[in-house]
């Protein structure tokens, strides 16, 4: 009964990592938000409110995730799931997280799976991937469409759309999805780390979010694992 507590307890940690890696992108969207309004004043007391939301909510979030790889990094070591290929430091893990976050939770999630796996859950992930990558060409379809006919209200929807959906969903979408893949495919396992870590760098490079998308999607079809 101890052993089964341990275990819930480990994977509860594991989750929370990636829970608060999931928040990691919408309360930068927040901050990003409010840095724009204040560069071009409307609502001054709303404008350093989000502002000071996403600064606080991303100290507190690198706050979070650095106990919680802290958590899960001495689980590890004291179940004797550590092995010589990795052996994760508690301390090294929170100290990076500080420093930061997002790297670091990344990093640590990709070398958990390819040590332990990811637990998968709901099968139907990639239909938010391919809605977020469906939202995403629009949106850049309507960028283009409001540079030529000088729409700058269709600019400002094409861009929130694409943007809200990007920064929202679609990290979150393609790492679940991949944890799926990575468990019942039958040619391609895919590190769900590795795809989140590029989701994430895929919200500041804009013409990677579609390349990605549509290169997993892609690589899904074929690996042979269900779409039900």
């Amino acid at each position: 009964m101890t052993r089964v507590a341990t275990i819930l307890g480990e994977l509860a940690w594991a989750r929370l990592v990636e829970r608060q890696l999931y928040l990691v992108p919408p309360v930068i969207g927040v901050g990003i938000v409010g840095v724009l309004q204040e560069a071009d004043p409307g609502v001054p007391l709303l404008e350093s409110g989000l502002v000071l939301v996403g600064t606080f909510g991303y100290s507190l979030l690198s706050a979070g995730i650095a106990l919680s790889l802290f958590a899960d990094a001495r689980r590890v070591r004291r179940q004797g799931g550590a092995s010589e290929h990795w052996r994760p430091s508690p301390w090294g893990n929170a100290l990076f997280a500080l420093l930061w976050a997002p790297v670091a939770g990344v990093f640590y999630l990709y070398r958990r799976h390819k040590r332990f796996g990811t637990r998968p859950g709901w099968s139907g992930w990639w239909l938010v991937v391919a809605a977020s990558l469906a939202t995403t060409v629009i949106g850049f379809a309507g960028v283009v469409i409001a540079i030529v006919l000088s729409l700058p209200g269709l600019f400002l929807t094409a861009v929130g759309l694409a943007g809200t959906i990007a920064f929202g969903t679609f990290p979150i979408a393609i790492h679940r999805d991949a944890a799926y893949v990575s468990t019942y495919g039958d040619s391609w396992r895919p590190n769900p780390g590795l795809y989140l870590g590029l989701a994430f760098l895929s919200l500041f490079v804009a013409p990677l979010q579609p390349l990605l998308a549509g290169y997993y999607l892609l690589r899904r079809q074929r690996s042979g694992v269900s779409r039900e």
